[in-house]
């Protein structure tokens, strides 16, 4: 009888070494929606009118492309008479020349009053008025650093009358036109990046354990699309939804060419170690 346990035992060890592993098993597919990763409509930092927009709905735009620009007329005769007097000298030199004079005058005086032939009165009077010139210099100076600064402001300004896309996306919908008002809350256009693509699906709270973030999932689009491509989730949600039993899911899915469009149904599968 112990010779057959044994003998039992050996087989079994046996047995689970020369089983083939457990295959993986999948989980799915359930339904999905790809939809933009990101939805933002585009507006001026300043009231103004439009001179022209540059881009219309379905066009695909470069992160940092100007897609408008405000009309500036005003703002480009203000900048060109900022560069006019930060680029002038004239102030600065004529009283950089009125110091050297009063400077020679001192430097004469002082020889001649150590000669006797001048009193100290005259010192005096062309020292206050060396004083004096330094101070226009300085406040010359003053005034082309502050054109200077007033020049950068300006530009700061200018740019900000063109409006760029601080996304690569696509123009879901354009807004405004040529030569209409476009108020400090407005928009412009609406643009939607499709890349990456947003994925959401709703999935049993039985599979719940079985998920993690960072887990690549195969996501196949509805036709007339049939290619598979590798979606990795990056978000699960925490709290479910009690009537359906389910939870809502996050994926993300490169779409660098952006063949894939947004608002499209699909299908995604995720794989779990069975045993």
């Amino acid at each position: 009888m112990f010779f057959n346990r044994q003998l039992l035992s050996v087989s079994l060890a046996l047995t689970a070494l020369l089983a083939p592993p457990v295959a993986a098993q999948e989980m799915g597919p359930f339904d999905c929606v790809m939809d933009p990763n990101l939805v933002v409509e585009i507006g001026a930092p300043i009231p103004g009118v439009l001179a022209e927009v540059g881009v219309a709905q379905g066009d695909v735009v470069a992160a940092g492309q100007p897609i408008a620009r405000l009309n500036s007329d005003v703002e480009m005769s203000t900048m060109a008479l900022l560069e006019l007097r930060a680029d002038s000298k004239v102030a600065i030199e004529a009283q950089r020349a009125q110091v050297e004079v009063i400077q020679a005058q001192q430097d004469r005086i002082m020889t001649l009053v150590e000669r006797n032939v001048a009193s100290p009165d005259q010192l005096e009077r062309v020292n206050a008025e060396l004083v004096t010139a330094r101070a226009l210099l300085a406040q010359a100076e003053l005034e082309q650093e502050v054109a200077a600064l007033e020049l950068a402001r300006a530009r700061i300004q200018m740019e900000q009358r063109t409006i760029k896309s601080p996304i690569a996306g696509v123009v879901q919908h354009r807004h405004k036109s040529a030569g209409e008002y476009i108020a400090a809350n407005g928009a412009i256009v609406t643009l939607a990046q499709l890349d990456p693509l947003k994925v959401e699906a709703f999935l049993p709270v039985e599979v719940f354990p079985m998920l993690q973030t960072g887990m690549t999932a195969r996501l196949t689009p509805a036709p007339p699309f049939e290619q598979e491509h590798p979606a990795i989730i990056a978000a699960i949600d925490q709290i479910f939804d009690a009537a359906s039993g389910t939870f809502a899911v996050h994926l993300e899915l490169q779409n660098p060419d952006m063949a894939l469009p947004a608002g499209h149904r699909c299908l995604v599968s995720f794989a779990s170690d069975a045993g």
